[in-house]
């Protein structure tokens, strides 16, 4: 016989009220019912839950035992429940995050802040996408959003445009090369290029811009914080390509321009790839618009909800 939560509210009742008749009213059920209950415990388990020739009605050991179950878990159970509502309705949820680029971070954390007053009942968590397969993993539900420049076509999963960028690259305004228009591929080849500690095929200037020119930089120089790779860049320690949004957001230090890698720029593009079956979430819709509103340099100060 397995012991429910209709067990543990009768006894957790009959304890509090002190009798039989006034814990079957509060429950809605006849003192017989109850009392049927309470009975069918007690021969499965061969123990008594009540002293019943008392007034008011004394709890046995064993009944003090399935008391403290009872105070313990019932809340737990009611507090699921309402959960379970609140997620089924689209106002609480779980929003676990995995990033396939390190200077991400400049503008994710500000959205996630701004995120939560908007949705303080959904859980955010991030994780380093770089360090794991981050789509299979969105597909096997251990994370929720994966945030991505390299859609792919994929059973199960959509790809959700967050916004467009251009990568750049950052020198010293006294650069040599800072008075070219735009930069080619040849003008790194004698160039120390300082990067994130990332394999090149996740980095936009290897994958998109040199390699493809068959062009290897004279040294490259790594550093795991955008703050670090700009303070290098601003002591004459080498150059870098960044995102246009870290120049824009980031403090950074004086006497730094950047340039377009090409003639045209390096231009991609930001997406927020999820299961397909979550994404018209309404929590989902708001990171996506924040995420927008922050790249363009928009004030996030709308307090509504998308829906």
């Amino acid at each position: 016989m397995m012991i429910d939560r209709k067990h543990l509210r009768g006894l957790l009742a009959m304890a509090d009220g002190g009798s039989l008749a006034r814990a079957a009213e509060q429950l809605h059920l006849t003192p017989s019912a109850l009392s049927h209950q309470v009975k069918l415990l007690e021969d499965y388990y061969g123990v008594a839950l009540f002293h019943r020739h008392t007034k008011p009605m004394r709890l046995t050991a064993a009944g003090h035992r399935l008391l403290v179950l009872a105070r313990d878990t019932l809340p737990r159970f009611e507090q699921a429940e309402r959960d379970l509502a609140r997620i089924a309705t689209g106002d609480a949820g779980r929003l676990h995050l995995a990033i396939e680029c390190h200077a991400c971070f400049e503008w994710l954390m500000p959205v996630l802040e701004r995120f939560k007053t908007l949705w303080p009942a959904v859980d955010v968590d991030i994780r380093l996408g770089l360090a794991f397969d981050s789509l299979p993993a969105l597909h096997q539900g251990d994370i929720d959003l994966v945030i991505t420049s390299d859609p792919v076509t994929a059973p199960e999963l959509a790809f959700l445009p967050l916004f467009a960028y251009e990568s750049r690259l950052v020198l010293p305004t006294g650069h040599p090369l800072a008075k070219r228009g735009h930069i080619l591929p040849s003008d790194l080849a004698d160039q120390t290029l300082i990067t994130y500690p990332v394999q090149r095929a996740r980095m936009d200037v290897f994958r998109y811009f040199l390699q493809p020119a068959g062009v290897e930089p004279a040294a490259v120089r790594q550093a795991e914080l955008t703050a670090v790779i700009l303070l290098l860049v601003a002591n004459a320690q080498g150059v870098a390509a960044l995102p246009d949004w870290v120049m824009r957001h980031t403090p950074h230090p004086r006497g730094l321009c950047t340039l377009p890698l090409g003639s045209d720029g390096l231009h991609r593009s930001l997406f927020a790839a999820v299961r397909t079956a979550e994404q018209t979430l309404g929590y989902l819709g708001d990171f996506i618009r924040l995420a927008g509103e922050y790249h363009a340099g928009e004030p996030p100060e709308s307090t509504s909800r998308a829906h």
